[in-house]
């Protein structure tokens, strides 16, 4: 019996053998789950990166049955020198698209949230529906927007004339077809610097308003000493998201004016897509395009982000 015993109780060597096996099983088992997604995210993401790049050196249409032709900078040069003409004018309104839709973003949402930092009855009710736009397709947005802004069937102009008759053309008038995608676009993306403004109205210390109170501050000077300077930070995180989500805007203008009347709402990505796709299949000088407008995003956060890193210096 006591032979048999000493049979079945495994030595230290053979426990030691069976858990690096176990420890291989694992690390396999690891890699199984891990390499599949890396081979999907650079086929997904990295390669259409990299060919893009490459075919935006190239003379080539996605629909030419020919192959790329590499012209070096050509693309570039001619969107910088004689294309210049051309795209100025997307840059134009994209540059005062984004600069409308997120100062009025900037200012709608930290006022929302100075007013719900207070905690009072049906505060989270209210929070819950000013999200809501903020959680639904943009293009879904987009053509409900354009029946709402429609003069015959939509009642915009119901709340905004005392006479609907005397309501404007908003989506065919070229001075208000750019406001009109202003309005939605705030409309959808107040609630997120909302929702940035209050995580960081809710993590300031109250002691810092209890000391101004006692040395009698002023409503003004708290927000101006305390409140501004605690919720800057979040506040230049806001402006980076929605000028980067600005200059790509895209769905929305599409759902609603398709880059119309004429071109007073074609902005970059909307020039991008036509370029590329409608008609034109000019791949390479859109490839050339699109990464301008990378190089330009790029530009515009880092500056963001160093005001960001002063302000957190402060």
């Amino acid at each position: 019996m006591t032979s048999v015993k000493a049979q079945a109780i495994p030595t230290s060597a053979e426990r030691t053998t069976r858990q690096g096996r176990r420890q291989v099983s694992d690390r396999t088992i690891a890699q199984l789950f891990i390499w599949p997604t890396l081979i999907l995210l650079i086929a997904m993401n990295v390669f259409p990166l990299f060919y893009s790049l490459y075919l935006s050196f190239n003379d080539y249409s996605v629909i030419a049955n020919q192959p790329p032709q590499w012209v070096a900078l050509e693309n570039y040069e001619e969107i910088l020198t004689n294309g210049r003409a051309r795209y100025w004018h997307n840059f134009t309104v994209t540059g005062r698209y984004a600069a409308l839709s997120v100062g009025l973003q900037i200012l709608i949402g930290f006022g929302l949230a100075m007013l719900l930092r207070e905690k009072f009855k049906g505060s989270g009710f209210i929070t819950t529906l000013i999200l809501i736009p903020m959680m639904l397709s943009p293009v879904v947005v987009g053509l409900f927007w354009k029946l709402i802004f429609d003069p015959s069937k939509g009642f915009f102009n119901y709340l905004i004339y005392l006479n609907p008759r005397a309501g404007d053309q908003w989506l065919s008038d070229p001075t208000l077809s750019l406001w009109s995608i202003v309005i939605v676009d705030v409309w959808m993306w107040s609630p997120f610097v909302m929702l940035l403004v209050l995580s960081g109205l809710s993590a300031i210390p109250n002691y810092l308003y209890e000391a101004a109170a006692i040395d009698r501050a002023s409503a003004w000077f708290q927000f101006r000493r305390i409140t501004l300077p605690q919720v800057m930070p979040l506040l230049l995180i806001a402006v980076l998201f929605r000028t980067i989500e600005a200059f790509k805007a895209f769905d929305v203008v599409m759902g609603l004016t398709g880059g119309g009347p004429g071109d007073t709402t074609e902005t970059v990505a909307v020039r991008l897509y036509s370029e590329a796709f409608l008609g034109k299949f000019n791949t390479g000088e859109s490839g050339a395009l699109a990464y301008i407008v990378l190089i330009i995003i790029i530009a515009i956060s880092n500056l963001y982000i160093r005001a960001l890193n002063r302000a957190g210096g402060d």
